[in-house]
């Protein structure tokens, strides 16, 4: 098998070769013949069009990245999963990445809820573009940074694009504190057995009722 062969093709939870999927990444493309162009249509597109929400939006074990197309929104992982799906889609070799860092301005009732600002697995996405793996983080869109004073992550398809340190005001925003390398698939065992030992979760049971809950308190503020 070629080495690059793995990260074009379909996973159960990358679902590369959905419908929609697919056509999303043709039109999202549509009109750019380079690599580059395509990875930062794409890039941007769920940067900005897939609206950030720090609790996962799905069910993990029932996870895939055409939900979160259908949806709309997601967490870190959710959007790194689909702008790699829709990389792939597009011809783009592509995996996902995953390391814990700390959010020193996380808010207070997100701090609250989690226990501490460290955030165990954030999702990134690696993008093979001329000869080289360039790491994409699409995970904040840019109206929450723009009410949050957040530097938006920028990307030109041929740098690095992770989170900033320091946020518009010059405070210290994100670390980066440990690599966990990058996967074909999202590997949910591994990370929801990471999750229980940061959050103190002693079972998924118990992490989706945590979830479900929030939603539930977030849906009466809203209403």
């Amino acid at each position: 098998m070629d080495r690059m062969e793995k990260y074009l093709r379909p996973t159960p939870r990358i679902d590369c070769d959905n419908r929609s999927i697919r056509e999303k990444s043709q039109d999202s493309t549509e009109g750019q013949e380079k690599v580059i162009g395509k990875a930062k249509s794409l890039f941007y597109f769920v940067r900005d069009e897939i609206k950030y929400n720090p609790l996962p939006v799905h069910l993990l074990e029932d996870y895939r990245a055409s939900k979160t197309l259908e949806t709309g929104q997601g967490f870190c992982v959710e959007k790194a999963s689909l702008l790699v799906a829709l990389a792939r889609a597009a011809g783009i070799p592509a995996r996902l990445h995953l390391a814990d860092i700390r959010n020193h301005l996380v808010p207070n009732r997100l701090r609250e809820l989690i226990g501490t600002d460290l955030f165990s697995y954030h999702g990134y996405c690696g993008l093979y573009i001329e000869g080289k793996w360039v790491k994409a983080t699409p995970a904040f869109d840019l109206k929450m940074c723009q009410e949050n004073r957040i530097s938006p992550v920028e990307f030109d398809g041929k740098n690095d694009a992770i989170f900033h340190s320091h946020n518009l005001d010059g405070e210290l925003h994100i670390e980066y504190v440990k690599d966990h390398g990058y996967y074909e698939d999202v590997p949910m065992d591994e990370i929801l057995a990471a999750w229980a030992k940061v959050y103190k979760m002693e079972s998924s049971e118990q992490f989706y009722h945590f979830i479900n809950s929030e939603k539930a308190r977030q849906k009466v503020l809203e209403g």
